[in-house]
Formats: C-alpha cells, structure tokens, sequence
C-alpha cells in the first residue's frame, strides 16, 4: 500500500491543487459539462477528508478562476450552485473535524446568498486549527498582486507605507491571506503544464506535480501519489544540493 512508503514527519506544511478536467472528463463519459462538475464535487469531498487524515496543515482548492466567469452562463450558475451545496451539506463535518474554512479571491463579484454562506462558514469554523482549507473562488494572481498593490498604495497616501522600505515581506502583507505558508507542493489534474493565473507571488519556489487523472477521478491514492513524489525532491530554494546538505 503506498501510503506505508509516505513520511508522516516531511509533508508539506501547504499543498495547493487545481481540480481541472471534469469538461473532458464527462464529455468521454458521454456526459454534459454540468455533470462532470457534479461528480468532481464527491472529489472535494474526498481529498479535504484525505487531507486532514493525513495531517496536512493548508489545502488551498482552486474552485473557480476570475478567468472562470467568461464560460457560458448555465455552467457558471451551476458551478455557484455546487460551491453553495458543498457549503451547505459539508459544513457540519468540516467543523467537527477542526478544519478551519477561508476563501481568497474577489469575493464582491458572487452572488449576496453565496457570500453570505461563504461568510457563516468562516465565521463557524474560525477557531478550529486542524487544517486551513482555502476556497480561491472569483480568484485570480494577477488581480491579487494588483488587490495588493491597491491596498499598498492607499497606505502609502494615508503615510502608513512608503517606497524606501518596501521589501517582499511588507509587500507580502498586503496579500489576501498573508499568514499562511506559501505552498510547498501545487498538485494539477488533468494533465495540463501551467498554474492558470494561481497564487503567482505565493508560487515562487512550489513544488509542481501534474498527473493525467481528470479531478472527477482523484481520490487519496493520487493525493499520497503526489506527496511521495514531493518527498522525494530535494528543495534548494536558489542554493546547491552541497549547501543543502550541510
């Protein structure tokens, strides 16, 4: 069983995923888009469970991109529906289980009920520490640079902030939710080779697995898949392997 081979002691503190194929998923099951993010729900359900058996501190899904909002009107309005679903049938054990709920992105653009759904499901779950599971929801890294520096600059005008002593740290502040770690491992399904606009500053030095399962089909055996593999890279952070080992 491979989760014998996983190190309980060296996993990564964050691990980000983009849940992507559940269109080419279902479209080879003979199935609408529509249900192929329904399926890909029992997913999430499954890899938040996972995640927190296994001991992992952040899981940060990407749930839909600000990119996300171009697609036709019907699967956007279901994809709000699922989020809204998932809110409402999981958080009861998301709460029992001490995981703590956020959400990151552009928040203002969803509809009033989902914020507020959004909003009682952090505010139910604010105190619990076992695992920080993260929405990126309306969510885009650019716009978070630019949320950022929006912010930066109305400090700078207000003489909270000037330009002499701006570093990445105090820049890094100014982020959606900057206490939390940079993930340390962005796990993509699907099989496609790029980050799609997701947490750009904070994936500086990320690990990156890619594996051809389509989201509809990921489950905990393909999560441990990748944290073996992650536990098997040697993180140099820009030094070399001499300076690591020493």
């Amino acid at each position: 069983m491979a989760e014998r081979r996983l190190d309980r002691n060296a996993l990564p503190r964050h691990v980000a995923i983009i849940m992507d194929g559940n269109g080419r998923w279902a479209e080879a099951q003979g199935l609408t888009r529509v249900e192929g993010h329904r399926h890909g729900l029992e997913s999430v359900r499954a890899v938040v469970r996972a995640g927190n058996e296994l001991g992992l501190d952040v899981m940060t899904l990407y749930a839909f991109s600000e990119q996300n909002w171009n697609r036709p009107k019907q699967e956007v309005e279901e994809l709000m529906r699922l989020l809204a679903h998932y809110l409402d049938t999981e958080i009861e054990e998301v709460d029992r289980n001490g995981i703590r709920v956020r959400a990151i992105g552009r928040l203002d653009r969803l509809l009033p009920d989902l914020q507020r759904k959004i909003a009682s499901a952090v505010e139910r779950t604010r105190d619990n520490r076992e695992m920080d599971l993260v929405f990126a929801i309306s969510y885009g890294g650019r716009g978070e640079i630019v949320d950022a520096a929006k912010r930066l600059m109305r400090d700078a005008e207000d003489g909270k902030a000037d330009a002499e002593h701006l570093d990445e740290k105090i820049f890094s502040a100014y982020l959606y939710e900057p206490e939390l770690p940079d993930p340390d491992l962005l796990i993509r399904t699907g099989g496609e080779s790029r980050v799609s606009n997701f947490l750009l500053w904070q994936m500086a030095y990320t690990e990156i697995f890619v594996t051809d399962v389509r989201w509809p089909d990921f489950r905990k055996a393909t999560l441990v898949e990748a944290l073996i593999d992650y536990q098997g890279r040697e993180r140099r952070f820009g030094l070399t392997s001499a300076q690591v080992r020493s």
